[in-house]
Order: structure tokens, then sequence, then C-alpha cells
């Protein structure tokens, strides 16, 4: 489904002659292409990508533009600054709304409760419910911060 809209989107910006578009949406697919690439080479006859795995890849591609940012602002690029903020918000547009502060407060809580985790030793299932439940809705790297925070590590 989400495969879909990115192909229709791209096929939209094509139309519209949006190279910023164009180019970052044809690198989604290709990304998206690697992965099932990878899939079949391990053997998973059933290599199409699924939504949850798609909403990675494209937070990942989020997380390298905001690093990309951070660097071309230390070499006072204003030019490829704007050009990744442009593919950030292209990107974005296929993500589910964004938990705020407080919902991810609140999902930690209720998941750490749940697996009744007390220790930092719990990370790993506390985020791996995360994940699985909030999958491209949450940040997680803050998610996992607040989880140890939470656990007093």
């Amino acid at each position: 489904m989400l495969r879909q809209d990115i192909n229709a989107a791209l096929k939209t910006a094509m139309k519209a002659k949006d190279r910023r578009a164009t180019l970052t949406l044809r690198l989604i697919l290709a990304a998206l292409n690697d992965r099932e690439i990878a899939a079949r080479g391990e053997g998973d006859d059933d290599s199409a990508i699924s939504d949850d795995a798609i909403l990675d890849i494209l937070q990942k591609m989020i997380k390298q533009r905001h690093e990309s940012i951070a660097q071309y602002e230390k070499g006072d690029r204003p030019d490829l600054v704007a050009q990744e903020s442009e593919e950030i918000d292209i990107i974005t547009r296929f993500l589910p709304k964004q938990m705020d502060e407080a919902e991810i407060t609140h999902a930690i809580g209720a998941v750490v409760d749940e697996l009744d985790a007390t220790t930092i030793k719990d990370m790993g299932r506390i985020m791996g419910a995360l994940k699985k439940r909030y999958a491209g809705r949450m940040d997680f790297s803050k998610a996992a911060q607040r989880a140890k925070a939470r656990l007093g590590g």
C-alpha cells in the first residue's frame, strides 16, 4: 500500500516536472528495491517489503538527511541545507503522524508496565515492543533515552 503511494507520488511529481520530488522519490524506491534484493539473497521467497519495513527505511533516510544538514551547516552550505530539508519534507509525507512528547512518554510507560520491566537489561524487550507497535510514528532514539531514564539507567 505504502509502496503504491510512493509510486503514485512519483508519477505526479514527474508530470508536474518537480525535479526535487522526482529525484527523492526515486531514491526511496531504489532503497526499497535494494532491501527486496537483499531479502531474496537471504532466501526469502516472499521478497515484497512490508509497510513497517518501508517506514523503517524512510525514518533512516530522514535521519541521514538530518545528519547531512548538521554537516552542511558547519560547512556553511545553505544551498545544500535547503536541498536536504526539501527531501525531508518529501519523505515525511509518507510517514504517519508523529507522536508528541506526551504520547511517547505514555507509550513507554505502558510498555514498561506491561512487560514488568525493572532494569536496564529489559531495554531490548521494551524497544522491540515499541518498534512493533509504533513503527513510523516514534523517534526511537529519543524513546530509548526516555526508557533508559525511566529504568534508572
